[in-house]
């Protein structure tokens, strides 16, 4: 006999033991929409909001958006958009079901529905975690990439967009006309300075709309920037099952996550927003600091674990801190090589800071992928890795872990491990990876000289620059001739 399904009429009779809304879901106003409905939004964003509902804030609710698949829609609207948060940590797993996100919506479906829902007025903030590659710019020039193929598109069809950026033009073409207040623009995702970086795209945008509408634009909108983290794996099946034996009913999309959450922002909300300080978020200031501690030492070093990891045959984060070569070494990275180049939020601990981060990627209970943290490299390597490097060559510092981290993306996008079998490489420039890498064979020089000159990606500093291209051919010709595991343990004794 198949369980009930999660929705608010079987709310009442869920385990005490399990969080759940205590508000009247049916007063709630959809005050946000987010872009981007996936697991870390559902364990981040959306629990901070969950308090402000739960304080009797009902302009809050979520209305959420898919821009590419039904999936989370399917999932989550027979529900009534609820859904569990498992959080599971050394002491156990506590669940928590969440009742912000009202509905979703699925932007390829009916793209005037999302548009419209944008333009309404009781939507004061369009959020949006759509990864890096989702925001159509350049990463190493933070500007939109006015060739991309979503931007032509959104120029030539702007009631029909595809792509966030042409949605949020779009939906603010549509408050102006109506002369409905712009809402604010609020990106969760790990863009250095990401404000800023979705200010440049979309104003960009809305310029080659109309010039008049794009200056618009920039004198009304807010982008503040913000800095997010907490570590949320993708849901399996036994995650499914779990919750469901837990709660005595079927949930089709739980998401699981760390203990651990971190948001910080920038607190420029002209339209006001929700009481996220209640639920541990911090306004501040010193965004950028913050961040670029958390894109250094965290992202920086999930990468380098994730490739390294993956090429040493190690299947999650947890597995891959059990090889002390690899948890010496990303410490080390972060000691000798991330920190140097930071400047530290005031009353911020940077060595406790470290010390959790060490202690989170060996959590046993989270099973994070290293091939779900290795998609995407072409996107994250700028802010993870290269922006630490830049500034290690200015101080005349080393970089030999950096390259190492490096040099394991390009050994991993070769496309085959060390057993021989095929990688499953997913990037949004995974084509031209193929290519470059083939044409290169398994000479460390060719493939450093080939990947290295995909400008988007480097720039045009970096690979002109011996002291970065060295020790990368170093590293990578020693990840052919040795592996992962002999090579990590030989550098974990710098």
């Amino acid at each position: 006999m198949t369980a009930p399904r999660l929705s608010d009429a079987a709310l009442a009779g869920l385990p005490a033991s399990v969080a759940k809304p205590a508000y009247d879901r049916a007063q709630v106003k959809k005050g946000i929409v987010h872009l981007g409905i996936g697991a870390f939004h559902r364990a981040h964003m959306a629990v901070c909001t969950e308090h402000a509902l739960a304080a009797g804030d009902l302009r809050w609710g979520i209305l959420g958006a898919s821009l590419r698949s039904p999936d989370t829609r399917d999932a989550l609207n027979p529900q009534d958009g609820l859904y569990t948060v498992a959080v599971k940590g050394p002491e156990g797993t506590r669940l928590q079901t969440v009742g912000a996100i009202a509905k979703v919506l699925v932007a390829p479906e009916d793209p005037d529905a999302l548009i419209a829902a944008m333009a309404a007025p009781d939507v004061r903030i369009v959020s949006l975690t759509v990864t890096e590659k989702g925001y159509c710019h350049d990463p190493a020039t933070r500007r939109l990439k006015e060739d991309h193929a979503d931007v032509v598109h959104d120029l030539e069809n702007p009631h029909a967009p595809r792509s966030a950026p042409g949605f949020i033009v779009a939906a603010l073409h549509r408050r102006r006309a109506a002369g409905v207040p712009a809402f604010t623009v609020l990106s969760c995702d790990n863009l250095p300075s990401n404000g800023k970086t979705v200010r440049n795209v979309v104003t960009r945008l809305a310029a080659l709309r109309d010039a008049a509408f794009g200056r618009w634009v920039e004198e009304n909108v807010a982008f503040p920037c913000t800095m997010v983290d907490r570590i949320v794996p993708a849901t399996t099946d036994a995650d499914r099952a779990a919750v469901a034996a837990a709660l005595g009913v079927t949930d089709a999309w739980p998401v699981t996550a760390e203990p651990f959450t971190q948001w910080v922002i920038e607190d420029a909300f002209p339209m006001g927003r929700p009481d996220w300080a209640a639920a541990g978020a911090v306004f501040s200031a010193e965004v950028d600091a913050y961040e670029a501690m958390k894109l250094r030492l965290l992202n920086g070093a999930h990468s380098t674990l994730a490739y390294l990891g993956f090429l040493a045959g190690r299947e999650t984060v947890a597995d891959a801190m059990k090889d002390e070569g690899l948890a010496r070494l990303v410490r080390g990275l972060m000691d000798e090589e991330v920190t140097p180049t930071l400047a530290v939020p005031e009353g911020a601990d940077l060595d406790a800071y470290k010390d959790s981060l060490i202690e989170r990627f060996r959590n046993p209970e989270l099973r994070h992928r290293t091939w779900q943290i290795a998609m995407d490299g072409t996107q994250k390597l700028p802010q993870r890795l290269l922006g630490t490097a830049r500034d290690r060559l200015a101080a005349c510092g080393a970089i030999d872990r950096i390259a190492l981290g490096v040099a394991a993306w390009m050994r991993y996008v070769t496309g085959t491990d060390e057993t021989g079998a095929p990688i499953d490489v997913r990037d949004p420039l995974a084509d031209e990876l193929k290519r470059l890498t083939a044409a290169a064979g398994r000479d460390p020089e060719r493939i450093v000289a080939a990947l290295a000159g995909i400008e988007q990606v480097f720039g045009t500093d970096l690979p002109k620059d011996p002291r970065f291209t060295g020790p990368v051919t170093a590293a990578l010709r020693s990840l052919f001739e040795k592996g992962a595991q002999e090579t990590v343990r030989i550098a974990a004794r710098l």
